[in-house]
């Protein structure tokens, strides 16, 4: 799950995809209009949980065509049919590459917490 600041200052919670390759998380936005993406874009500072581990990154988004294929490809090789059964339904053509980076601290603000719904903000 990312957690990103909206516009607004709120929290966003999304659950998303990810893979590991060569020691580096990577994300796929499905399209530049994905509302996490757009957050991203705007603010890199998010908060990233996995397996009931947290922790603070900076969201690169990579526009090269290059990364384009390399998530795309990771992606499936990760989620198989998955993968293919939201192609049927999602244009991943236009889709993202953003690779996360651990936070070293310099960010100019703190990376939101990710929360699940019904839960305290503080559980995390």
């Amino acid at each position: 799950m990312i957690a990103t600041r909206a516009p607004d200052g709120s929290v966003r919670s999304t659950h998303v995809w990810f893979v590991e390759s060569d020691g580096e998380l990577w994300l796929e936005a499905g399209s530049p209009e994905n509302a996490w993406y757009r957050d991203v874009r705007e603010d890199g500072s998010v908060g990233f949980e996995v397996d009931g581990r947290s922790a603070r990154y900076v969201a690169r988004p990579s526009d090269e065509a290059r990364s384009h294929f390399r998530i795309r490809s990771l992606i499936h090789e990760k989620y198989g049919f998955r993968d293919r059964w939201v192609g049927w339904i999602v244009d991943t053509s236009r889709s993202v590459a953003v690779r996360l980076v651990p936070d070293d601290g310099s960010a100019n603000r703190a990376a939101p917490k990710p929360e699940r719904r019904g839960a305290a903000r503080d559980a995390w």
